[in-house]
């Protein structure tokens, strides 16, 4: 006879896999009318939990969660990530510590795949990119009891510690820069408007701007992707009053803007100034090299998964900053035309 799965108890409860799981281990995240429920079947199909899933039930899982709710096309060419990651993994491994990743593709699936993880013990503790303005996922952490960190700026909404960067004090160099060139039109292309950081960093170019007496400047919201980096460049290259200097909030953008700028025939830099919000190996790859903001991803990284290692060993790490990025100049800035 086959042996009855939580997959079968929740497709008859109509609930998901991970309440199932909640409640066959006694674990808060469902009603007391949805544990009963559950109960209820898993005694009248027979379902027992395996010998050696009881053996493991008060042990380490030795792994970390990082669910990255982002489409996996678009993860696939964000160097960013690869670096953040490549961190984690430094500091992870040296812990013996397992890095479990998931790709799913919005907030309602990572929050199905944090609960599953938590149920079923698979991971110690969850580190949380991307965090929006207004974020689905850290009530749900706080709720399970779920050790994270946030990568990201601290918040006022919750006491999970955050490993952040002064996006903006960034954010303002760059125009800083740009004006003493003697640029007065500059634009930019954010990134996905939902991100805190993303509104963080419109915030700070537009205060920058404003600050230097130039006017409501002009920017633009994308998905962080090449096609939309092309689509968001051909419409500020395309307007009467088309900037001399774009600012861009990531390194792939800004690669795709070169070759829109040649597609319409504007020189980089002597007409059209570009700056890079991420510093990679694609940005010296290309012609001309392009001015970043640079910073050590990897030890974002490592810090990040040493203050989750804390949280995790019940300590209370705090938050931490760590560095802020600073420009570094290539040649694909320059003065405006006169």
């Amino acid at each position: 006879m086959k042996r009855p799965t939580i997959a079968e108890i929740a497709a008859r409860a109509g609930v998901s896999i991970g309440a199932v799981s909640y409640a066959l281990n006694g674990r808060p995240g469902v009603s007391a009318e949805t544990r009963k429920l559950i109960l209820d079947i898993a005694n009248e199909i027979g379902w027992r939990p395996s010998a050696a899933a009881r053996s493991l039930s008060g042990s380490r899982a030795h792994s970390v969660g990082l669910i990255i709710a982002r489409p996996a096309d678009t993860l696939g060419v964000e160097p960013f990530f690869m670096r953040f990651i490549a961190g984690l993994e430094r500091e992870l491994s040296g812990r013996r510590t397992a890095l479990l990743l998931q790709v799913v593709e919005d907030h309602r699936a990572a929050i199905d795949a944090m609960r599953l993880c938590w149920a079923e013990r698979r991971v110690d503790g969850m580190v949380v990119t991307d965090l929006w303005t207004e974020d689905a996922r850290i009530p749900v952490l706080e709720e399970l009891q779920i050790p994270a960190v946030l990568v990201g700026r601290p918040r006022p909404d919750t006491e999970l510690p955050a490993v952040w960067t002064d996006d903006a004090a960034a954010v303002v160099s760059a125009v800083d820069y740009l004006v003493a060139l003697g640029h007065r039109r500059i634009a930019r292309v954010a990134g996905l408007s939902a991100l805190e950081h993303t509104q963080v960093r419109i915030a700070a170019f537009r205060q920058a701007v404003l600050g230097h007496g130039l006017g409501e400047p002009q920017v633009v919201e994308t998905d962080y992707t090449w096609e939309e980096g092309m689509r968001a460049t051909r419409t500020l290259l395309s307007r009467r009053d088309r900037p001399t200097a774009i600012t861009f909030d990531n390194d792939v953008m800004a690669t795709a803007a070169l070759n829109v700028a040649q597609e319409m025939g504007v020189a980089v830099p002597d007409e059209l100034s570009i700056v890079a919000g991420d510093d990679s190996q694609l940005c010296v790859m290309v012609r001309p090299a392009l001015t970043a903001l640079s910073w050590d991803i990897q030890a974002y990284g490592v810090q990040t998964a040493r203050v989750l290692a804390d949280t995790i060993d019940g300590r209370a790490p705090g938050s931490r900053q760590v560095g802020t990025a600073s420009l570094v100049v290539r040649s694909s800035t320059t003065s405006p035309p006169a």
